[in-house]
């Protein structure tokens, strides 16, 4: 923790998946202030209400102060002993899938990727989920199917060189206020820039574009179906990307064909509507398409990401400037949390719980015989089994799933009637805290050190400068204690979110050689002090290899034959 404030520290945000770097000082009688970071290439210094009123959320009222074991307070080593004989005991009574972790995208990736490491390689489960799941998981499963893996081929700068930019199911002026902003300039810059913003409702975006696409509720794969065969009718495809980079285009357009003639209907739009956005994105060689929770949060979520990506696959509008597909994050570091595996159906790194060799480098590098072939329980899923009956213990970490997830008197019953419950969290009166058996203090905001990764691959440096009030501690130590207590102190040795970080990035270039999206390998090594003064640093950066910004611009995809794959959608 940096006690001095002066010159201001640089920390990151931690609002929303933009990821803005933050400057905080210190004025009279140790007020803090906020503002934002000129230097970091996320915001370039602009911040949105909320980066810019941070220090009024740093308040101790309603913080949890120490641990609890049934409403009494306790001793650390009481409690995480509790929490390590107890998930110790279930997993031996009723199996390793008894148990679960329901993670967040507000803990820091050091955290994450301890969590990851004592349930997939420890413990014995894939039982280890987050509510990122809630609004990333179309993304993720759009990308892996197209691409093989989940990368977001492009960057922020890319928002400023387009000269189309769709945005769909997005409100970038409430929900990322700082890309809004920087759309915002550069379309002053260069006005011939266009802006279509295909939403249902006329949001506040709408004030940024040139066309409002107000779209039927659940249209978007209608819409980009019929934009796929628009492409193809008039001959404004990229033969030369398709046949070199891609398999499965005649598929694909024929699935799109067979509902082609009823795309105005099923969209919502007029022909008009249609032909001229059509006939815009057709015409304009640097097009970016950005979508979030109007495309994601959908039963139809998977479609309608594969179906956008379709398009820019067709005209190979992928991975050069001012092009590509461009999924925007809302949680500080669900990014982070896709890199270390913090979903049910990913390893850490960016493998694959499917693959048999993924597995076998996951396994070696930790020193286990057995990492799980088969998916956790999801997010949704997980709490089904708390009801069922087939978890019987969890541990809930910087999250609130009472009030914030679908069907949440469910998800109340369900953890009153669980055996075991533990929870992680700054606060001491939330909806879901008071089905806690055992209640652990968290470090707020300003009071941890690690990292997190924004929407365009940047991972980024926060930085504590607050003392934690009470006995709460970072989420990574509560974890690293469990799992001593559980009998795997070797292989939890950290002292630092420092040696955490050089063991993730250790992994991530371990057999990598290309193979993978996810290669920190240049950060391995990284002393106290530079870790403490990292700079943000857009990923991949490969030891040994020249830096990358954007993917797939010449093919190079992370399936078998390096081809990306046409998904046929309905």
């Amino acid at each position: 923790m940096k006690s001095d404030l002066n010159p201001p520290l640089k920390t990151t945000c931690p609002y929303c998946g933009v990821g803005c770097g933050v400057e905080i000082s210190k004025g009279v009688e140790n007020t803090i202030s906020v503002k934002g970071d000129p230097d970091h290439p996320a915001n370039f210094g602009r911040l949105c209400s909320k980066g810019a009123a941070l220090a009024e959320t740093i308040s101790l009222d309603g913080r949890l102060l120490y641990p609890e074991v049934g409403d009494k307070r306790v001793t650390w080593d009481h409690a995480v002993e509790k929490v390590a004989k107890t998930f110790s005991e279930t997993i031996r009574q009723h199996g390793p899938d008894s148990v679960a972790f329901y993670v967040s995208g507000q803990i820091l990736t050091e955290d994450y990727y301890v969590a990851n490491k004592l349930m997939k390689g420890f413990m014995g489960s894939a039982n280890i989920d987050t509510n990122s799941r809630l609004c990333m998981a179309s993304s993720v499963a759009g990308h892996r199917k197209a691409f093989g893996t989940d990368t977001v081929p492009g960057t922020y700068e890319d928002l400023e060189l387009a000269d189309l930019i769709v945005l769909v199911g997005s409100n970038l002026a409430w929900c990322h206020p700082v890309l809004y902003q920087r759309i915002e300039a550069a379309k002053l810059a260069r006005p011939e820039m266009k802006v279509v913003l295909v939403d249902p409702r006329r949001t506040m975006t709408a004030n940024i574009a040139d066309y409002h696409l107000a779209i039927a509720a659940d249209g978007d794969t209608a819409l980009f179906t019929g934009l796929l065969c628009h492409l193809a009718d008039q001959g404004k495809l990229d033969q030369t990307y398709v046949k070199n980079h891609t398999n499965g285009f005649g598929e694909a357009l024929a699935a799109a064909r067979s509902h082609q003639l009823e795309t105005a209907e099923l969209t919502g739009l007029s022909r008009h509507e249609l032909e001229e956005f059509y006939a815009l994105f057709a015409n304009t060689e640097k097009v970016v398409t950005v979508y979030s929770q109007g495309v994601n949060q959908s039963v139809g979520g998977t479609d309608k990401v594969n179906s956008n990506l379709n398009c820019h696959l067709a005209t190979g509008r992928i991975g050069k400037p001012g092009c590509g597909p461009f999924s925007v994050t809302g949680q500080p570091n669900a990014m982070g949390g896709r890199e270390v595996g913090g979903l049910a159906n990913m390893l850490a790194c960016h493998m694959d719980l499917e693959n048999e060799r993924h597995r076998q480098i996951v396994g070696e590098f930790w020193q286990v015989s057995d990492v799980p072939s088969k998916p956790g329980l999801k997010a949704i899923d997980m709490f089904r089994g708390v009801e069922d009956g087939r978890i019987k213990a969890i541990w809930i970490m910087s999250t609130n799933p009472v009030d914030s997830l679908p069907e949440a008197d469910r998800v109340a019953a369900a953890l009153e009637a669980c055996p075991f419950v533990v929870v992680s969290d700054i606060l001491e009166d939330t909806d879901t805290m008071r089905y806690a058996d055992v209640k652990l203090p968290a470090a707020a905001w300003g009071e941890k050190e690690g990292t997190v990764t924004n929407s365009e691959r940047r991972i980024s440096r926060q930085r504590a400068f607050l003392k934690s009030p009470g006995e709460a501690k970072p989420d990574w130590w509560h974890l690293v204690e469990v799992a001593r207590k559980m009998g795997f102190a070797a292989a939890f040795d950290f002292a630092s979110p420092a040696e955490i970080f050089d063991e993730y990035a250790r992994l991530s270039a371990t057999h990598n050689q290309g193979m993978r999206d996810f290669d920190i390998g240049q950060l391995v090594d990284l002393s106290l002090e530079e870790y403490e003064n990292l700079a943000p640093v857009q990923w991949p950066v490969a030891l040994g290899q020249k830096d990358k910004s954007r993917f797939f611009s010449e093919g190079d995809f992370y399936t078998p034959d390096k081809k990306a794959r046409f998904v046929s959608v309905q």
